[in-house]
């Protein structure tokens, strides 16, 4: 692709921080001094240009593939039901019925993952801001630590009403077995701590927010920007703060600000453009060959047929899940709750008593 598709505005005013609105200047701005808080937001799937697109994962608006669709087959009130808390809590069947095929360690972290990987090995990475709720982040490196999960995600789970956590284990044994996990204490339904509809967003993504404020470089890959609250952070870093798009389309308000560079095309490949004029592309490729491991084998996969068939439709129901959770209202201070509101034949799994350990055979039994 080459360079040009850096898009340049000659007549914008004076620059503030970089000497151009191109990739070497980004380049140089990056490797120099006063770049020392890198601050990434890998947003939604969107369309082919979506930071986890190239893990295998479609546009969640195809009519063959999307949300709803896929959901017929579960035969729910409406489509958002299964990510309703309060449906969630008279019915979980629908949710976990969907969960074996949305579990991650399906999917092998993009060259994009590993980038925000190689910001933080270099020591620049203050904060990875994502929506995504895959994990791929996670997967490819990065610390937990340095992930703000805006709308939760598969990497842990909890009772929805001790909020007691739960083994990890045992919720892969009942995801794989198709049964509803319960609390060891009260008994009560486990969830995943992906937000659902009618919960509050989670408090270390409010408490984050201002951390935007010490950005010297902020980068948006893939999306958009129609979501808020989290579309607004982009317009949280201070004015003096360069902000780079990387998507296929310019969107938002990229291009207004006289620091603004926009990198036009697929991530991956822009991402690979950034690296060779950083000088870190063997770096970047070390980094993503770590990721080859990381997709989860199970000795009853299906032939490669099925199982390519599967991973459109794990696609698809996975980018709609984080489609589905947004919402159209700013985050409120950090005192008060932001919730998620819902708009307005489960036979597949049923309900069993706790795996009693790793070294036990699960029973499979129905619960009373």
């Amino acid at each position: 692709m080459g360079s040009g598709n850096c898009r340049k505005h000659a007549q914008r005013p004076k620059l503030v921080t970089l000497e151009n609105t191109d990739l070497p200047s980004l380049a140089q701005y990056i490797k120099s001094n006063k770049c020392k808080n890198i601050v990434l937001m890998p947003i939604q799937r969107h369309i082919i240009s979506g930071v986890s697109t190239s893990a295998g994962i479609p546009d969640f608006r195809s009519p063959e593939t999307g949300l709803y669709s896929n959901l017929a087959r579960l035969k729910l009130p409406y489509p958002e039901a299964v990510f309703e808390i309060g449906y969630f809590r008279r019915n979980p069947v629908p949710f976990y019925t969907l969960a074996q095929e949305l579990y991650p360690g399906k999917f092998r972290p993009t060259i994009a993952h590993s980038f925000i990987r190689l910001l933080h090995d270099k020591g620049l990475l203050l904060k990875c801001f994502t929506q995504n709720i895959d994990t791929l982040e996670r997967r490819a490196g990065v610390p937990d630590e340095k992930i703000i999960e805006a709308h939760g995600s598969f990497a842990a789970q909890r009772c929805i009403d001790c909020q007691a956590p739960y083994d990890d284990f045992l919720i892969k044994v009942h995801i794989k077995e198709k049964t509803i996990p319960r609390c060891d204490g009260c008994r009560g339904l486990v969830k995943p701590d992906i937000v659902f509809f009618g919960e509050s967003l989670p408090e270390d993504f409010i408490e984050s927010i201002p951390l935007l404020q010490q950005a010297d470089l902020l980068i948006v890959m893939g999306t958009s920007l129609t979501v808020h609250p989290f579309a607004m952070l982009a317009g949280l870093v201070e004015t003096k703060c360069p902000r780079v798009l990387i998507n296929l389309e310019e969107v938002g308000d990229f291009s207004h600000r006289t620091d603004d560079v926009l990198l036009l095309g697929r991530c991956d490949e822009m991402v690979r453009e950034l690296c060779q004029e950083l000088g870190w592309e063997e770096d970047l490729d070390e980094l993503w060959k770590d990721t080859e491991n990381s997709i989860e084998k199970d000795e009853d996969d299906e032939d490669d047929e099925d199982r390519a068939e599967l991973a459109n439709e794990i696609a698809s129901l996975t980018s709609a899940i984080e489609q589905s959770l947004s919402i159209a209202k700013t985050p409120p201070p950090s005192s008060t709750k932001t919730t998620i509101d819902s708009p307005k034949s489960e036979n597949d799994v049923k309900e069993t008593p706790e795996p009693k350990s790793s070294s036990n055979k699960t029973d499979t039994s129905q619960e009373k």
